[in-house]
Protein backbone atom coordinates (compact mmCIF):
# COMPACT_ATOMS: atom_id res chain seq x y z
CA UNK A 1 0.00 0.00 0.00
CA UNK A 2 1.08 3.51 -0.56
CA UNK A 3 2.89 5.26 2.61
CA UNK A 4 0.24 8.43 3.05
CA UNK A 5 1.36 11.06 5.67
CA UNK A 6 -1.43 12.44 6.66
CA UNK A 7 -5.38 11.31 7.61
CA UNK A 8 -6.60 13.65 4.24
CA UNK A 9 -4.50 11.10 2.21
CA UNK A 10 -5.44 7.97 4.01
CA UNK A 11 -9.05 8.56 3.11
CA UNK A 12 -8.25 9.38 -0.56
CA UNK A 13 -6.29 6.19 -1.26
CA UNK A 14 -9.39 4.11 0.21
CA UNK A 15 -12.09 6.39 -1.02
CA UNK A 16 -13.90 3.06 -1.33
CA UNK A 17 -15.06 3.32 2.09
CA UNK A 18 -14.15 7.27 2.56
CA UNK A 19 -17.59 8.31 3.65
CA UNK A 20 -17.63 4.66 6.59
CA UNK A 21 -14.23 5.70 7.68
CA UNK A 22 -14.97 9.55 8.27
CA UNK A 23 -18.34 8.27 10.50
CA UNK A 24 -15.40 6.24 12.51
CA UNK A 25 -12.91 9.19 12.93
CA UNK A 26 -16.13 11.34 14.08
CA UNK A 27 -16.62 8.78 16.74
CA UNK A 28 -13.32 8.85 17.68
CA UNK A 29 -12.76 12.43 17.86
CA UNK A 30 -15.52 12.85 19.97
CA UNK A 31 -13.10 11.68 23.00
CA UNK A 32 -10.54 12.61 24.09
CA UNK A 33 -8.03 10.65 21.56
CA UNK A 34 -5.41 12.52 19.65
CA UNK A 35 -5.40 11.59 16.46
CA UNK A 36 -2.08 10.22 14.40
CA UNK A 37 -0.44 8.85 11.41
CA UNK A 38 1.34 5.70 12.22
CA UNK A 39 2.66 2.74 9.71
CA UNK A 40 0.65 4.65 7.41
CA UNK A 41 -2.94 4.43 8.92
CA UNK A 42 -4.86 6.58 11.13
CA UNK A 43 -3.78 5.96 14.93
CA UNK A 44 -5.60 7.00 18.03
CA UNK A 45 -3.67 7.70 21.50
CA UNK A 46 -4.11 8.36 24.50
CA UNK A 47 -1.36 9.42 27.09
CA UNK A 48 0.95 8.67 24.79
CA UNK A 49 -0.29 4.77 24.27
CA UNK A 50 -1.68 3.66 21.05
CA UNK A 51 -5.14 2.57 21.81
CA UNK A 52 -6.98 2.00 17.98
CA UNK A 53 -6.06 2.53 14.88
CA UNK A 54 -8.37 2.88 11.84
CA UNK A 55 -8.30 0.49 9.01
CA UNK A 56 -9.56 0.23 5.11
CA UNK A 57 -9.30 -3.22 3.09
CA UNK A 58 -10.68 -4.16 -0.36
CA UNK A 59 -13.96 -5.74 1.48
CA UNK A 60 -14.10 -4.42 4.75
CA UNK A 61 -12.89 -1.41 6.89
CA UNK A 62 -12.22 -1.49 10.92
CA UNK A 63 -11.31 -0.36 14.11
CA UNK A 64 -8.15 -2.11 15.50
CA UNK A 65 -8.13 -2.00 19.65
CA UNK A 66 -4.33 -2.67 20.19
CA UNK A 67 -5.55 -4.47 23.60
CA UNK A 68 -8.93 -5.64 23.03
CA UNK A 69 -8.21 -8.66 24.53
CA UNK A 70 -9.53 -6.97 27.40
CA UNK A 71 -12.89 -5.20 26.47
CA UNK A 72 -15.52 -6.91 27.65
CA UNK A 73 -17.30 -7.85 24.15
CA UNK A 74 -20.87 -8.43 25.19
CA UNK A 75 -21.84 -7.96 21.58
CA UNK A 76 -19.33 -10.28 20.62
CA UNK A 77 -18.44 -8.34 17.57
CA UNK A 78 -14.58 -8.58 17.86
CA UNK A 79 -12.17 -10.50 15.65
CA UNK A 80 -8.93 -12.08 16.08
CA UNK A 81 -7.03 -11.40 12.66
CA UNK A 82 -4.48 -14.16 13.53
CA UNK A 83 -6.02 -16.47 15.37
CA UNK A 84 -3.32 -18.12 17.89
CA UNK A 85 -0.66 -15.27 17.13
CA UNK A 86 -2.78 -12.41 18.28
CA UNK A 87 -2.66 -11.97 21.65
CA UNK A 88 -3.76 -8.18 22.61
CA UNK A 89 -5.08 -6.94 19.15
CA UNK A 90 -8.65 -6.79 18.36
CA UNK A 91 -11.00 -5.66 15.16
CA UNK A 92 -13.68 -4.42 15.23
CA UNK A 93 -14.95 -5.17 11.54
CA UNK A 94 -17.50 -3.75 9.44
CA UNK A 95 -18.78 -4.34 5.20
CA UNK A 96 -20.65 -1.08 5.22
CA UNK A 97 -22.36 1.82 6.62
CA UNK A 98 -25.50 -0.38 7.92
CA UNK A 99 -23.18 -2.15 10.07
CA UNK A 100 -21.96 1.00 12.15
CA UNK A 101 -24.38 1.31 15.31
CA UNK A 102 -23.03 4.49 16.75
CA UNK A 103 -23.46 3.91 20.33
CA UNK A 104 -22.10 0.74 20.17
CA UNK A 105 -19.15 1.29 18.51
CA UNK A 106 -18.49 4.34 21.03
CA UNK A 107 -19.34 2.20 23.78
CA UNK A 108 -16.34 0.14 23.13
CA UNK A 109 -13.86 3.01 22.39
CA UNK A 110 -14.63 4.07 25.41
CA UNK A 111 -14.38 1.04 27.78
CA UNK A 112 -10.97 0.81 25.40
CA UNK A 113 -9.85 4.43 27.08
CA UNK A 114 -11.46 2.87 30.35
CA UNK A 115 -9.07 -0.26 30.11
CA UNK A 116 -5.91 2.43 29.28
CA UNK A 117 -6.42 4.63 32.02
CA UNK A 118 -6.68 1.42 34.34
CA UNK A 119 -2.85 0.45 32.46
CA UNK A 120 -4.52 -3.06 31.59
CA UNK A 121 -1.99 -3.49 28.40
CA UNK A 122 -0.46 -6.96 27.12
CA UNK A 123 3.40 -6.74 27.62
CA UNK A 124 5.57 -7.62 24.95
CA UNK A 125 7.06 -10.29 25.52
CA UNK A 126 11.60 -10.08 25.55
CA UNK A 127 12.83 -12.95 23.78
CA UNK A 128 15.66 -14.34 25.50
CA UNK A 129 19.36 -15.54 23.63
CA UNK A 130 18.73 -18.73 25.61
CA UNK A 131 15.24 -18.97 23.65
CA UNK A 132 16.62 -19.64 20.22
CA UNK A 133 17.43 -22.64 19.33
CA UNK A 134 19.85 -22.65 16.12
CA UNK A 135 19.59 -24.79 13.71
CA UNK A 136 22.38 -27.49 13.03
CA UNK A 137 23.17 -26.25 8.91
CA UNK A 138 23.77 -22.31 10.76
CA UNK A 139 25.22 -23.86 13.47
CA UNK A 140 27.65 -25.58 11.09
CA UNK A 141 28.02 -22.11 9.08
CA UNK A 142 28.55 -19.97 12.22
CA UNK A 143 31.17 -22.42 13.10
CA UNK A 144 32.89 -22.39 9.97
CA UNK A 145 32.82 -18.57 9.36
CA UNK A 146 34.27 -16.78 12.60
CA UNK A 147 33.40 -13.41 11.19
CA UNK A 148 29.63 -14.15 10.53
CA UNK A 149 29.84 -16.13 14.09
CA UNK A 150 30.91 -12.95 15.64
CA UNK A 151 28.02 -10.69 13.55
CA UNK A 152 25.19 -13.09 14.58
CA UNK A 153 26.10 -12.77 18.36
CA UNK A 154 26.02 -9.15 17.59
CA UNK A 155 22.43 -9.20 16.44
CA UNK A 156 19.14 -8.61 18.47
CA UNK A 157 18.00 -11.72 19.81
CA UNK A 158 14.99 -11.19 17.68
CA UNK A 159 16.83 -10.55 14.61
CA UNK A 160 18.76 -13.98 15.54
CA UNK A 161 15.34 -16.10 15.75
CA UNK A 162 14.54 -14.73 12.64
CA UNK A 163 17.22 -15.92 10.96
CA UNK A 164 17.12 -19.40 13.02
CA UNK A 165 12.92 -19.93 11.99
CA UNK A 166 13.98 -19.29 8.42
CA UNK A 167 16.50 -21.70 8.04
CA UNK A 168 14.03 -24.57 10.29
CA UNK A 169 10.87 -23.97 8.36
CA UNK A 170 12.69 -24.81 4.71
CA UNK A 171 11.59 -28.22 4.11
CA UNK A 172 14.54 -29.22 1.67
CA UNK A 173 18.37 -29.32 2.27
CA UNK A 174 18.70 -27.18 -1.26
CA UNK A 175 16.14 -24.59 0.28
CA UNK A 176 18.18 -24.36 3.27
CA UNK A 177 21.84 -24.32 1.40
CA UNK A 178 20.32 -21.52 -0.86
CA UNK A 179 18.40 -19.76 1.87
CA UNK A 180 21.51 -19.92 3.96
CA UNK A 181 23.66 -18.22 1.49
CA UNK A 182 20.96 -15.61 0.97
CA UNK A 183 21.28 -14.40 4.89
CA UNK A 184 24.95 -15.22 4.94
CA UNK A 185 26.17 -11.52 3.73
CA UNK A 186 22.62 -9.80 5.82
CA UNK A 187 24.31 -11.35 9.01
CA UNK A 188 27.71 -9.85 7.92
CA UNK A 189 25.84 -6.24 7.50
CA UNK A 190 24.21 -6.47 10.54
CA UNK A 191 20.82 -6.30 9.07
CA UNK A 192 17.58 -8.47 9.93
CA UNK A 193 15.89 -10.75 7.91
CA UNK A 194 13.36 -8.37 7.03
CA UNK A 195 14.88 -4.84 7.42
CA UNK A 196 13.77 -3.52 4.28
CA UNK A 197 10.44 -4.06 4.49
CA UNK A 198 10.20 -2.50 8.20
CA UNK A 199 11.46 0.58 6.26
CA UNK A 200 9.37 0.83 3.55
Amino acid sequence: MKKVYSIEEYLEVNHHFKDELEILRDLLLSTQLEETIKWSAPTYMVNNKNLIGLGAFKNHFCLWFFNGVFLKDEQQLLVNAQDGKTKALRQLRFSSVKDINKPIVLSYIKEAIKNQELGLEVKPTRITAKSIVIPEELQSKLKENSALNKAFKALTPGKQREYCEYIETAKRDTTKQSRLDKITPLILNGSGLHDKYKNC
